[in-house]
C-alpha cells in the first residue's frame, strides 16, 4: 500500500513538473512573438517616419533622414538576401559572418544618427554630417557589395543549372527521333516497295494452273465436305432401315 501511494505522488510531482514546463516554454514562446511583433511594428513606424521627414523636412534634419533610412534599408536588404541564399549555398557562411559584423558597425551608425536627430544644435548636426555621410556610404556600399554577389552567385548557378537541363533535353529529344525497326519485326511498307521495284514480277500472283480449285477444296476444312447422315453406313449393332415401300 505504501508503495503504491509513494509511485502515485511521484506520478503526481511528474505531471506537475511537465505541466509547469510546457506552461513555461507556451509563455516564453508567446513573450518572444509578442516582442518580435513589436519590434517589427516599432521598424515600421520608423522607417515610415524616416521616409516622411526625408520630404518635408529641409536641412540637417532631412538629411540625417535620408541617411538613416538609406542605411536601414541597405542592410535589411542585404540581410534578407543572404539569409535565403544561405538556405541554398552552404558557401555563404563566411559572407555570413562578415555581415554579421559589418551590422554591428551599422547598428552603430544607426544609433549615432538618431541621437544626432534629437540635438538642438543645428551647427553641431551640419559638422558632423560630412563624417557621418562618408561612414553610412562605406558600410551601405560593403552590404550592396555582398548582396550583389550572393545575388550574382544564385543567377550563376541557376544559369548554369538551365544550360544543363536544356542539354540534356536536346540530347533526349534527339534520341526520341531517332528510331530504327526491331530485328525480325518484318518488313516496313517501304521495305515491300523497295522489294517490288526491284523484282516487278514479284507484285503479281501467278497464273492459276489447272486443278487448283480441287487442290484448294482437297484443302478446305471438314465441314464443308461431310457425308450426309442420311447414307451413313449403319453400324453392326443398329437395325437394317425397311425400304419405304414396304406394307
Amino acid at each position: 500500500m505504501t508503495t503504491a501511494l509513494v509511485i502515485l505522488a511521484l506520478l503526481f510531482v511528474l505531471f506537475v513538473a511537465a505541466g509547469v514546463f510546457v506552461t513555461v516554454k507556451a509563455v516564453s514562446a508567446a513573450k518572444r512573438g509578442v516582442d518580435r511583433t513589436v519590434a517589427q511594428a516599432r521598424r515600421t513606424v520608423e522607417d515610415t517616419t524616416l521616409r516622411a521627414r526625408r520630404y518635408t523636412q529641409t536641412g540637417p534634419a532631412g538629411q540625417l533622414a535620408e541617411l538613416r533610412h538609406s542605411l536601414r534599408t541597405s542592410m535589411r536588404a542585404t540581410q534578407e538576401a543572404l539569409r535565403t541564399a544561405s538556405a541554398e549555398d552552404q558557401s555563404l557562411q563566411e559572407a555570413l559572418n562578415l555581415f554579421g559584423r559589418l551590422s554591428a558597425h551599422g547598428h552603430e551608425l544607426d544609433d549615432e544618427l538618431k541621437r544626432l536627430e534629437r540635438e538642438p544644435d543645428r551647427a553641431r548636426i551640419a559638422e558632423c554630417l560630412p563624417e557621418l555621410r562618408d561612414r553610412v556610404e562605406r558600410c551601405t556600399h560593403a552590404a550592396d557589395s555582398l548582396r550583389w554577389a550572393a545575388q550574382d552567385r544564385a543567377r550563376k548557378f541557376a544559369d548554369d543549372d538551365l544550360s544543363a537541363l536544356t542539354g540534356q533535353i536536346d540530347m533526349e529529344a534527339g534520341a526520341l527521333r531517332h528510331w530504327t525497326p526491331a530485328s525480325g519485326a518484318g518488313e516496313t511498307t517501304d521495305d515491300r516497295s523497295a522489294g517490288a521495284a526491284q523484282d516487278p514480277l514479284a507484285a503479281w500472283p501467278p497464273p492459276e494452273q489447272p486443278g487448283t480449285s480441287e487442290g484448294r477444296a482437297e484443302e478446305s476444312p471438314r465441314a464443308l465436305n461431310a457425308p450426309d447422315p442420311r447414307i451413313q453406313a449403319p453400324y453392326p449393332w443398329q437395325k437394317t432401315a425397311r425400304p419405304e415401300n414396304t406394307g
